[in-house]
This record gives structure tokens, C-alpha cells and sequence, in this order.
């Protein structure tokens, strides 16, 4: 409709080297390049959507060396979790806010891939955004791509933003 913002998902997760809450490499990549290149200085013409998806270890527990002796230790084990996700969002809609720039961000938990997919069915944004490592044929098949899987099944058109050459951590996988 027209004078209605440009909704634009964006899929963000946290680092893999620096762990929370900082944003990964690809996040902030997407992130910086989506305002530099689509947004500009049209800041009320957009609304960004941040969704991050937190994936729960197999059996569940995060921390190996904890010892849960309570319902109270499980308890604070999943504010835990939902302030790590809580603090990462909190740097995309600070710097949305401080640009003047209309967003929302959430949370889900799961499979990244299938999660992202199901908001962008549920949400239908204009279209989606998303990071990727830029990982060889190698490396994708035993870590595989949340931006593959989108840019093949979203039910919208997907931008998938590499992250440049110079900001590669020594180890590809890492982001």
C-alpha cells in the first residue's frame, strides 16, 4: 500500500567468536549494509523487523559444568537465555532508534531456518535480509546455511548479504 513503510525482516544471531551479546559479523554486515544501501537517509520509509532465533542444545542444557539442584536453577537457566537474546536485539533497535528509523524485534527459539521461515509466513514482510559466511561446498555440508534454506522456502524475496573478505575470523565457520 502506498505511504505504508517498507517492511524488512532481518534474521540476526549472535557471535560465534565473541559470544554474547554481540552481534555476529553477518548480522551486523546485513544490518550496516541494509541502511547504507536500502534505507539511506529514507529513514521513515522502512520498518525493520528483528528476529532472533535461540537454539536449544539437544538435551537441552547449555552449561555442562552447572549443577542444577532446584526448580530455581532451571528457572534462572531460561531468564538467562532470554536476556542474551534480549541484550543482541537491543543493539539493532538502539541504532534504529538513534537513526530515527521504525522497527520491532522478538525472539524465537528452534531451528533458525525453520523459525525464520514460519515468521516470515506469519509476519509477511516485504522482504527478508539475512547474513551469510560466504562457507565453501565443504563447510555447508556439515554446517549448512540458514540464508540457502531461506532464500530457497520464505514465502518472500530473500536478499542474502556476504560478509567481506576482511572481516573472515581465521576459521570460516566462526561468525
Amino acid at each position: 500500500m502506498e505511504g505504508e513503510p517498507t517492511r524488512i525482516m532481518m534474521g540476526v544471531n549472535e557471535s560465534t567468536i565473541k559470544g554474547y551479546p554481540h552481534a555476529s559479523i553477518s548480522s551486523k554486515g546485513a544490518f550496516e549494509w541494509t541502511l547504507q544501501k536500502i534505507v539511506r537517509s529514507n529513514t521513515s520509509g522502512f520498518k525493520l523487523l528483528f528476529l532472533h532465533v535461540q537454539v536449544p542444545d539437544e538435551d537441552g542444557f547449555d552449561d555442562m559444568d552447572s549443577i542444577y539442584a532446584s526448580p530455581e536453577d532451571f528457572k534462572n537457566m531460561k531468564n538467562r537465555d532470554r536476556a542474551r537474546g534480549t541484550h543482541l536485539l537491543e543493539f539493532f533497535v538502539t541504532r534504529c532508534h538513534e537513526m530515527g528509523i521504525s522497527c520491532e524485534a522478538w525472539i524465537k527459539r528452534g531451528d533458525p531456518k525453520e523459525e525464520i521461515c514460519h515468521e516470515v509466513k506469519r509476519v509477511q514482510p516485504d522482504f527478508l535480509v539475512v547474513g551469510s559466511r560466504g562457507l565453501g561446498p565443504f563447510q555447508r555440508v556439515f554446517v549448512g546455511t540458514v540464508s540457502e534454506f531461506c532464500a530457497k522456502h520464505a514465502e518472500c524475496p530473500v536478499l542474502t548479504i556476504k560478509r567481506r573478505a576482511d572481516e573472515a575470523p581465521q576459521d570460516p565457520v566462526d561468525d
